[in-house]
């Protein structure tokens, strides 16, 4: 006899565009993921655009870590090899764990998108005080392959054998399904 399907768990999902240039109007690619993830039934916690400095990054991505109603950030820009790239750098030392495979995983499915240029992807993913944090790239593709080839599915409370949800809400998985 199969077990019913656990009803669906909404989280409060942050975004946050890493740019020089571009305003919160001219945002496609944080438009595009606040709106999908709003379409697969979670909630827009907070929406912000910053410019490509280490501090600025920081001191946002901190307070939503530290907010314990946000459960996951997303962010899109700055994961590229420029010199003001510096999305790992700023990120990084805040991640309790490292989520190893995620650059790996995005840049797998970006090589048939882009070819080898997924190369100069540096796409990362951590946990922080049990929030989960993804870092695409700045291209609204970038994020249209992150969200729905990875993300989504991670989100969602329904997807097995495993998800983020679990961590996002502090319970320790029987893994009985």
């Amino acid at each position: 006899m199969s077990k019913p399907e656990k009803p669906f768990i909404a989280l409060n999902i942050a975004i946050l565009t890493v740019s020089d240039t571009r305003s919160l109007e001219e945002d496609i690619s944080g438009q595009y993921l606040a709106d999908s993830l709003v379409e697969s039934g979670h909630t827009l916690a907070e929406r912000a655009i910053r410019t490509d400095d280490i501090y600025q990054i920081r001191a946002i991505v901190s307070q939503w870590i530290a907010d314990p109603a946000i459960h996951a950030i997303i962010t899109t820009g700055g994961t590229g090899f420029y010199i003001r790239d510096q999305i790992p750098e700023a990120l990084s030392p805040l991640f309790d764990k490292e989520v190893q495979g995620f650059g790996e995983m995005f840049r797998a499915l970006s090589r048939d998108e882009i070819g080898m240029s997924t190369l100069q992807s540096r796409a990362l993913a951590g946990m922080a005080n049990n929030t989960v944090i993804f870092c695409l790239p700045g291209s609204s593709g970038a994020c249209r392959t992150g969200w729905e080839g990875i993300i989504k599915e991670q989100l969602d409370n329904r997807t097995r054998p495993c998800n983020f949800v679990p961590h996002l809400m502090r319970e320790n998985p029987k893994h009985d399904y």
